[in-house]
């Protein structure tokens, strides 16, 4: 049985909501088109490193390698792996593990301006690996909303997408995940301005009016290791879609 984050006196409400946002939108696999794979499992070809440490020309070991046909985020050096190109209107398929301890990472979509936040991060909407939290979203100089969007992502007051305000919204799951160096895989699909994102099959979050509609995909180094075996994209056709009401 899923546990959700809603209290019980609006665990109803969430649900038909929940199934309502399902229902307005097209299953992940049904017009989905040839798949191509941003990882070649030999090389970063594509792909390019924005890592803070590594400025002036400063020697530091590699925060994203390719080894036995995996991309791993070493997780230190932190910093970003981001794509050379583009995209919009897609699903990204991402297979992923903690390959030690597990702890944090993320998949940046729309992501642009570089070190927007902390001198860090790019400005992105972030789509959560962290263990135990996947499929949060975060918000880094773009915002996207959220059916039941008080409880899910606090005082609104607090609400924003700069550093020291509340960018965090809360997944809809919290048993999706595998065990710990067990395989998962995440499916992002960023269509218009909305985001559904699912973790083993269940869908854990779905946004919408998100401020950003295409950029590039970035893949964070944040500490712990993190192997990628997938990482896929394929074309969708624009669709208007409305969320639930």
């Amino acid at each position: 049985m899923k546990i959700y984050h809603s209290p019980p006196m609006v665990l109803a409400l969430s649900l038909c909501l929940l199934l309502v946002s399902c229902d307005s939108f097209p299953s992940r696999d049904s017009e989905t088109v040839e798949q191509t794979a941003l990882f070649d499992g030999e090389t970063l070809g594509g792909w390019y490193t924005d890592i803070p440490d590594a400025d002036d020309g400063a020697e530091v070991a590699p925060s994203f390698v390719a080894r036995d046909g995996l991309l791993v985020s070493q997780g230190n050096p932190q910093g970003h792996l981001i794509t050379q190109d583009s995209y919009s209107n897609y699903q990204l398929v991402v297979e992923y593990r903690w390959a030690g301890p597990p702890g944090n990472c993320g998949v940046l979509v729309h992501a642009s301006t570089p070190r927007r936040l902390y001198e860090m991060f790019p400005q992105s909407i972030e789509c959560q690996l962290f263990d135990g939290n996947a499929g949060d979203f975060w918000c880094i100089g773009e915002n996207i909303e959220v059916d039941n969007m008080t409880l899910r992502r606090g005082n609104p007051d607090a609400w924003g997408v700069e550093e020291n305000h509340r960018r965090r919204i809360l997944n809809l799951t919290d048993d999706s995940e595998n065990p710990p160096g067990e395989w998962n895989q995440m499916v992002i699909q960023c269509r218009d301005d909305n985001i559904v994102v699912w973790v083993n099959g269940d869908l854990v979050n779905h946004g919408y009016n998100c401020t950003a509609r295409s950029g590039q995909i970035a893949i964070q180094a944040e500490g712990a290791i993190v192997e990628f075996r997938r990482l896929d994209l394929s074309a969708l056709p624009a669709e208007e879609t409305t969320a639930a009401e």
